[in-house]
């Protein structure tokens, strides 16, 4: 894949995403990139490669490349690699701290990855320590004292939407030569860019809203830096493990972030419209997202997520445990199933997931759906 000659470099996402930074297929001048499904390539009598760069498909791989390329543009950094989830990027990640080391985890996060890391740290005899990282004290006066290998954040907050100030972790860590990870799934590159707010990685679920069809499983990194060395083992690491997407995954990305700041804009529109909604309601006892005036962090929102603040959301509602199984019981356009960032709204019961959720907390991921129908959904299931 390669772009036209002549092609001005984007400088725009809403540019770099649609064309997929230009790319064409170089044989037949198709708009559409193309899938090499091949897992081995050829090479001449004198054992050379007839390509440059095919040798193996395991990460020999253009589509991989392209991927990588319009995602690590999208966030500014120097390097970036895709793998096959967004667990398997988290994963590699923490695979390289050692036995003995040390790794400050912000506590209330997505539980797959509180519980990958709990499990993994017990197994290699590394010192885990979770803090809650939205308070911004709290946090830098951890880094201080404890002295972590690698700070791991996610901002913002999956199901109850807590923002980490980045910009200070940044310097927190930086004074403590700890590495700092954000998970910015939530928010894509389109809303914040933990990179330039002074993050080393920046990690996503690309199966949520950068995908956007709930039809890839895809995990990203992005670095600031690509000589330090926990991104050089890193790279090792997915390269021996092989933990990489194949074409027709890799393909599916591609096509469907290409309208990523375009989804990710309605579905900011749709969600603040629809928090506002539940906000006012009798049998909305809280609402937890990010772009309400009356979130604690609303001011930091604003300054870190440029443009919207996002498509996740959750809220309790009144009454007994079994109100929030009731309440989305009834959603007739909100789906019943665990995920978010997609074009379709979703809800889930977190609690039937995660017992230390609030049984009445409902969390939603709004869509690209009409806001008034899915606000009249809402409305119909609550009374």
């Amino acid at each position: 894949m390669k772009a036209p000659h002549g092609t001005n470099h984007p400088t725009t996402l809403a540019t770099l995403f649609a064309q997929a930074d230009g790319a064409i297929d170089p044989l037949t001048g198709g708009v559409v990139p193309p899938i090499q499904p091949s897992s081995t390539f050829v090479r001449n009598k004198d054992y050379q490669p007839i390509s440059d760069g095919h040798i193996y498909g395991r990460d020999d791989n253009d589509l991989l490349r392209l991927g990588e390329q319009i995602l690590t543009k999208a966030e500014h950094g120097e390097d970036g690699l895709l793998f096959p989830s967004g667990m398997a990027a988290i994963a590699a990640v923490m695979r390289t701290t050692a036995s003995g080391g040390r790794i400050l985890l912000q506590s209330g996060i997505y539980w797959g990855t509180t519980k990958w890391v709990r499990e993994f740290c017990q197994r290699r005899q590394i010192e885990l320590l979770e803090v809650d990282s939205s308070n911004r004290k709290l946090l830098s006066r951890t880094i201080q004292s404890f002295r972590p290998d690698l700070v791991f954040v996610e901002t913002p907050s999956n199901p109850l939407l807590k923002l980490v100030d980045i910009q200070a972790a940044s310097k927190a860590c930086s004074k403590n030569s700890s590495i700092l990870i954000v998970d910015s799934t939530a928010a894509t590159p389109v809303l914040t860019n933990p990179l330039d707010l002074g993050a080393d990685i920046v990690m996503h679920s690309a199966t949520k809203a950068i995908n956007g069809h709930s039809d890839v499983l895809a995990g990203f990194l992005a670095v600031k830096d690509e000589t330090l060395p926990i991104w050089q083992a890193i790279k090792t690491d997915r390269h021996d493990a092989g933990a990489l997407l194949g074409s027709f995954e890799a393909w599916l990305l591609i096509r469907g972030m290409r309208t990523l700041p375009l989804r990710v804009e309605r579905m900011s529109e749709s969600a603040l419209k629809t928090a506002g909604f539940l906000a006012e309601h009798d049998e909305v006892k809280k609402v937890f997202y990010p772009g309400l005036s009356t979130h604690p962090q609303f001011e930091l929102a604003q300054v870190q997520m440029i443009g919207g603040f996002g498509s996740l959301m959750s809220f309790l509602v009144n009454g007994p445990s079994s109100r929030s199984l009731e309440v989305c019981g009834k959603l007739n356009l909100f789906k019943r199933a665990t995920s978010l960032g997609g074009v379709e709204s979703l809800v889930e019961r977190r609690h039937s997931i995660e017992e230390a959720i609030d049984p009445n907390l409902i969390r939603i991921s709004v869509g690209i759906e009409n806001a008034d129908e899915l606000i009249a959904d809402l409305e119909q299931a609550l009374k």
